[in-house]
């Protein structure tokens, strides 16, 4: 049997035809860094946005005297780490060290929620959101939003590594 060579008309031999590429995840990829920054910007306004105050009474004198408690997400180191790495981290960069910043300042900002949430009654920590319910549903939300955004930059830091990989073989 013979074989047939592909050939131009000039007679030389064509170039093969190329393959597509088995890696090339350039569409998801930008998804997934336009996902991060509109997950991470949500956050951060979200987190910044959260205050609330109530007015307490406290009985000193026969007459209860008022007094206006405010929360804001500035009381607490934990959500004020949260939005210092929301806004150094660099969606066209990603990696494992950033995931893992990200992943531990949710973390901590979760923790903060569920006190507020949940209270700890061994420390004595008393649940602050019966009282303070727009600002917990603000702090959940972000810190929600947030692990959507850690969940999104170990996907980036995966498909970056597995591309890195399919070009050096």
């Amino acid at each position: 049997m013979a074989t047939v060579d592909a050939t131009t008309e000039s007679g030389k031999a064509a170039a093969p035809a190329p393959r597509p590429a088995a890696g090339n995840f350039s569409g998801a990829d930008l998804f997934l860094r336009a996902l991060l920054f509109a997950a991470t910007l949500s956050g951060l306004v979200v987190l910044v946005t959260s205050k609330q105050t109530i007015t307490v009474p406290v009985a000193l004198l026969p007459r209860p005297l008022f007094v206006s408690l405010p929360a804001k997400f500035k009381d607490s180191p934990a959500l004020m780490f949260l939005s210092g790495l929301v806004l150094r981290q660099d969606p066209l960069h990603p990696s494992c060290a950033r995931c893992g910043i990200m992943a531990s300042a949710t973390g901590a900002a979760g923790g903060v929620a569920w006190i507020g949430l949940k209270g700890n009654s061994h420390t004595r920590w008393n649940e602050i959101c019966s009282m303070y319910g727009k600002f917990c549903r603000h702090i959940g939300g972000s810190a929600f939003v947030s692990l959507i955004a850690s969940i999104i930059l170990v996907l980036l830091a995966v498909l970056n590594a597995y591309s890195l990989y399919r070009r050096s073989h």
